[in-house]
């Protein structure tokens, strides 16, 4: 039997300082080589100083970078086996897309055959047959994201860093991009690690997802997993449309717990968490989980209609609970449903194992 080859990419301990500031906070992280693997969260959470510490262009102030089983803590990033994919394109815009493309194989010295027969090849690979005599200012956007990432897949790295690299694409041609990038890292079979705080980005592409916030690793896992069935609090809260209410355990049994919210009490099953009676908690429900009407065993609370948020496909219903919290429920438009008009009393429900208990 062969013998588990290491992971592409581990940082042990991993924390980044600029003086006072803390970017960084003992980050423990295993990607496994050929994931397609998401660094997601909010600005100025640390992801980006994660991966550029991955690459070698910060140097770590505590913990190590290991790369297919090396320590490559101390080495620069042209001593990894890594190449970066930037927020922009940084074409050179005197040169050709062939030219742009097998630069960094010229700084190598590699033959001039070799260098115009991996270029074409390359081109050709991220769509763009035929335009290596063209000038990057004849380019759409995403035809120059696709030099950038035919220019960093030349040099042949077994991991590719990704930051930020859709940023500045409209909404459409990121869709379409999302999807190309996936097909592009399962047809060269090597590891992508992908900065983005796009939500929808992240799932797109991710095989999985680590969120990244305050400099601390908050949660991982597939893009199901981060959705549908968020550990915690700020997971539930940045990802999706939650609904995030906070109350106390009333009683806690083995199987549920009694949420006191203010505006009323409801059940919630445990999921294995350490509750005890009076412990401060959190309950999050997916605004699509819920629904305008009665609930049973405990699963439904009266609220105040507000106000109808027509979206297209969606139209979101916002309600107001006792105690002033306003709810969302969102559903799939449409046009037989009667209008409810604002200040109405209205049930809002759940069905069982929608919500989740939160306590951190």
């Amino acid at each position: 039997m062969d013998a588990k080859r290491p992971a592409a990419v581990e940082v042990s301990n991993l924390a980044k300082h600029y003086g006072p500031v803390v970017a960084l906070k003992n980050v423990d992280l295993t990607i496994e080589a050929g994931e397609y693997f998401v660094l997601l969260g909010p600005s100025g959470g640390g992801k980006t100083t994660l991966l550029r510490t991955i690459g070698g262009f910060h140097k770590p102030t505590a913990g190590k970078v290991i790369l297919h089983g090396q320590d490559v803590s101390g080495l620069p990033p042209d001593k990894r086996p890594t190449s970066m994919v930037f927020q922009s394109y940084a074409l050179f815009p005197h040169m050709t897309v062939a030219q742009n493309v097998g630069y960094g194989l010229t700084l190598t010295r590699q033959p001039r055959e070799e260098i115009r027969l991996r270029t074409e090849a390359m081109l050709d690979m991220v769509g763009l047959t035929g335009y290596g005599e063209r000038r990057p200012h004849e380019l759409s956007g995403g035809q120059q994201q696709r030099v950038q990432l035919a220019r960093s897949l030349v040099l042949d790295r077994d991991i590719l860093l990704l930051d930020e690299p859709l940023a500045a694409l409209d909404a459409k041609l990121r869709k379409d991009m999302c999807l190309e990038l996936k097909h592009l890292q399962e047809k060269v079979g090597i590891t992508f690690v992908h900065v983005t705080h796009n939500q929808e980005e992240a799932m797109t592409i991710a095989d999985r997802i680590a969120l990244i916030a305050d400099g601390e690793l908050v949660e991982e896992g597939t893009a199901r997993d981060i959705y549908e069935a968020p550990q915690k609090r700020f997971t539930a809260d940045f990802v999706g449309e939650n609904n995030l209410l906070s109350g106390k355990a009333a009683s806690v049994t083995e199987d549920g717990v009694d949420v006191d919210l203010g505006s009323g009490t409801i059940r919630v099953d445990r999921r294995g968490l350490q509750v005890a009676q009076g412990d401060d908690v959190w309950v999050s429900i997916r605004s699509e989980l819920l629904q305008l009407g009665a609930g049973e065993g405990g699963r439904s609370l009266p609220a105040t209609y507000r106000e109808t948020v027509y979206l297209g496909l969606t139209t979101s219903h916002l309600v107001s609970l006792g105690n002033g919290v306003e709810l969302s429920v969102r559903v799939v438009s449409s046009a037989d449903a009667a209008p409810v008009a604002p200040g109405t009393a209205v049930e809002v429900s759940w069905a069982p194992g929608a919500a989740r208990l939160h306590v951190s």
